[in-house]
C-alpha cells in the first residue's frame, strides 16, 4: 500500500495524473505549458481565436499577449482597487472573431469610497492595444465601503443574454433582500436591457435584473454542455458549494449553509429550508473555490462534462463528475499555487491562472 501511495505521488509531480476510479474515468495524462508570467494578481483569462490571449490584473490592467508581445491595452474603465476589488472577470462574446466585442466586471466606484460589482462591453481594437466603444451594461444597487465579496464572474448564455454573479458584499441579510443586488446573479441583455423573462420582471418588491439569490460569493460560473448555468461559490468556514442556477431560486446563503462562521458560530438556521436549493455539491473544509469551468471534451474525450474548479486556499484544481456530482480527482502541481481562473481555449486546451506563481499555463495532452 505504502509503495502504491508513493507511485501516486510521484506522478502528481512529474505533472500528470491518473483520475479515481479509473474504469469509470479512463487514464488521463497531460502536460502543463506556461503560456505568460510576471503578473501582479491576475484574475482572469481569456484565450482568443486564432492566437493570443488577454489577461485581466485586479490593479485595472488588461493586458493581452500575442505570443511575443505584452501589450498593456488602454480604455479600460476606471476601477476601485480596494480589498477583493478592482478590474476583475473577461469573457470574449460568442462572435469574437467577427466583432472583436468582450465582456469586463469590475469593482466601479459608487459614492465616497462605495464600490459595487459592474459588468461593460468593449470592442478590441484590429491590433490589440485599445479598447473601443466602451459601454456600462450593468451596476449593481448601492455599493458598500467593504472591499470583499464581489462575486463577478460573468457568462455569455446560448440566447446571448449575460449572467452576472454578485457576492453579498459582506452584508450578510442583504442576500436574502430582492430590493438590493447583493448575493445575487443577475440576467441581462447584451445591451444592458432587462430581458421581459426575468423571473422578478413587474414585481414592485423585487429589481428586475435578479436570476437566482440567496448567494454568497460567486467567484465561479460556467454553462453546462446543455447550455444550463452553474455557479461555484465561497462558503465561509466549511460550506463552499456548487450550485446549478435556476431563475428564481433562492439558493439559502446566510439562512443554510453547511459550513460555520469562522468565529466557529453556527450559521443561521441549519444546512436546509422549504423554498431553499440544496448544492449539487459543497466541500468542508473549504477549498475557497475560484474559476469553473465545465469541458466539451475536444482535446481530453475522458474528461467530457467533467467540472473543473479552482482552488485558492488547497493549490489545486479540483475535478468533479457524476450524478450526483462527486470529487473525482485534484490536478495538484507546482504551476496550481492559489488557481484564480479556469478556462477552456478555443481548440480544448485547459488555461488556467495561478495567482501564487504570477502566472497563466494551459494544459494539453502530454506527447
Amino acid at each position: 500500500m505504502d509503495a502504491l501511495k508513493g507511485f501516486f505521488a510521484k506522478m502528481l509531480c512529474a505533472g500528470w495524473l491518473i483520475l479515481a476510479q479509473t474504469a469509470a474515468y479512463g487514464q488521463v495524462s497531460y502536460q502543463i505549458e506556461p503560456v505568460l508570467d510576471g503578473l501582479d494578481t491576475p484574475w482572469a483569462v481569456a484565450p482568443m481565436p486564432g492566437g493570443g490571449v488577454l489577461v485581466t490584473q485586479r490593479g485595472g490592467a488588461l493586458i493581452y499577449y500575442d505570443g511575443e508581445r505584452r501589450i498593456s491595452v488602454t480604455g479600460v474603465p476606471k476601477v476601485a482597487v480596494r480589498g477583493q476589488g478592482g478590474l476583475l472577470d473577461i469573457t470574449l462574446a460568442r462572435d469574437f472573431a467577427t466583432s472583436r466585442r468582450l465582456y469586463l466586471t469590475y469593482a466601479k466606484p459608487q459614492g465616497l469610497r462605495g464600490s459595487g460589482t459592474a459588468v461593460a462591453s468593449a470592442q478590441l481594437s484590429a491590433d490589440g492595444t485599445r479598447l473601443e466603444k466602451v459601454k456600462e451594461l450593468f451596476a449593481m444597487k448601492k455599493g458598500s465601503r467593504g472591499g470583499r465579496h464581489f462575486g463577478s464572474r460573468v457568462v455569455e448564455a446560448p440566447d446571448g443574454s449575460l449572467f452576472l454573479t454578485i457576492g453579498d458584499r459582506g452584508d450578510r441579510p442583504s442576500a436574502q433582500d430582492l430590493t438590493r443586488h447583493n448575493g445575487s446573479v443577475i440576467r441581462i441583455a447584451a445591451d444592458g436591457s432587462v430581458p421581459a423573462d426575468n423571473p422578478f420582471v413587474g414585481q414592485g418588491d423585487a429589481l428586475p435584473e435578479i436570476w437566482s439569490y440567496g448567494h454568497r460569493n460567486p467567484q465561479g460560473a460556467a454553462l453546462d454542455l446543455r447550455g444550463n448555468l452553474w455557479v461555484a461559490e465561497h462558503g465561509a468556514r466549511g460550506g463552499d458549494e456548487v450550485n446549478a442556477v435556476r431563475g428564481g431560486s433562492n439558493y439559502g446563503w446566510p439562512i443554510i449553509s453547511y459550513g460555520r462562521h469562522y468565529s466557529g458560530a453556527k450559521i443561521g438556521e441549519g444546512t436546509a429550508k422549504a423554498g431553499m436549493e440544496q448544492p449539487a455539491y459543497y466541500w468542508d473544509p473549504s477549498i475557497a473555490p475560484s474559476g469553473l469551468m465545465i469541458y466539451s471534451g475536444a482535446q481530453f474525450p475522458a474528461w467530457r462534462g467533467h467540472f473543473f474548479v479552482g482552488s485558492l486556499k488547497f493549490d489545486h484544481i479540483a475535478v468533479l463528475a457524476g450524478d450526483p456530482l462527486k470529487e473525482v480527482a485534484q490536478i495538484k502541481t507546482d504551476e496550481t499555487l492559489r488557481v484564480r481562473d479556469i478556462v477552456e481555449g478555443p481548440d480544448g486546451a485547459i488555461w488556467f491562472i495561478s495567482v501564487g506563481q504570477g502566472s497563466v499555463y494551459r494544459i494539453v495532452p502530454k506527447n
